[in-house]
């Protein structure tokens, strides 16, 4: 299995803008494609149905690669489409959160039709991750963009896309980069509290999916810096990963315990992750 990242660039981070490839011990591999297509990466995910990987790139595009790194679907450019990051649904349409526009769209998993969007525009300042929970609640992170705008919060919508009111977060510590649904359908947020501080506590963060209570804190260990953290996915055993700036942390979702950077790389500045092949 292929641990792959996309690394930032520009003025996300001055990382090296492309999808970075790793194997199982954490060795750098190279790109995982050098397609020009590809440019300041996103968001990622697996349609498991199809085995392909989805990538959202910064040349206002959705890509669908293949396991050996081709580009076999392709929305083309799509004008004021800077997205972030992005999921599957029940529905098995990819969905990806905008960033100018602050909502999530829809695309059939073909990638041969227009989007649709599924919340209004502006629903929160700045989106910073989300996902669906088995029962088809939609969980979306609102965290602080890069201009110091928007708020710290999480937001549950039932399945007609309604805000559950009912469904709130009181954290004082919280300030979310991504959101994952836990294997105990829990949520998880990492979160860099004050977002952009020097001084930034950063750990993940559970919170019940039920009454949404903060449940546990997963905290780095000394032998990792856990800066920025962002992009969150467990692998094939089970263990949470977290990618930040140069490193990758794994987690034991069962204990808490950091069990170290499974990746240590100068520069890499991840955004997302996932395991592939």
């Amino acid at each position: 299995m292929t641990l792959l990242v996309t690394s930032a660039a520009g003025a996300n981070g001055d990382g090296y803008g492309k999808l970075l490839a790793f194997d199982d011990h954490g060795h750098f591999l190279g790109p995982f494609t050098d397609d020009h297509r590809i440019a300041d990466p996103r968001g990622l995910a697996v349609n498991v149905a199809d085995g392909l990987l989805f990538l959202n790139s910064g040349t206002e595009r959705i890509l669908a690669l293949d396991r050996n790194g081709q580009i076999v679907r392709d929305t083309g450019p799509i004008e004021g489409l800077n997205p972030g990051g992005g999921n599957f649904g029940r529905d098995g349409r990819y969905y990806v959160g905008l960033r100018s526009v602050r909502t999530i769209i829809a695309f059939a998993s073909r990638l041969d039709a227009a989007g649709e969007p599924i919340l209004a525009s502006g629903v929160v300042p700045f989106p910073r991750g989300f996902a669906f929970g088995r029962d088809g609640r939609l969980f979306l992170a609102s965290g602080i963009g890069p201009n110091g705008e928007g708020n710290d919060t999480i937001i549950a919508f039932d399945t007609s896309r309604r805000i559950l009111p009912s469904w709130s977060v009181r954290d004082p510590q919280l300030s979310p980069l991504d959101l994952a649904i836990a294997p105990n359908d829990n949520i998880l947020v990492s979160s860099e509290y004050p977002f952009g501080a020097l001084d930034a506590v950063t750990t993940i963060r559970e919170y019940d999916a039920t009454d949404a209570h903060l449940v546990r804190v997963f905290s780095p260990s000394r032998s990792v810096k856990f800066r920025k953290p962002r992009g969150l996915r467990f692998d094939p055993d089970g263990k949470l990963h977290c990618v930040a700036r140069d490193e990758v942390v794994a987690f034991d979702f069962g204990t808490c315990e950091c069990l170290g950077a499974v990746v240590k790389m100068a520069r890499l500045n991840g955004q997302a992750l996932a395991f592939f092949g």
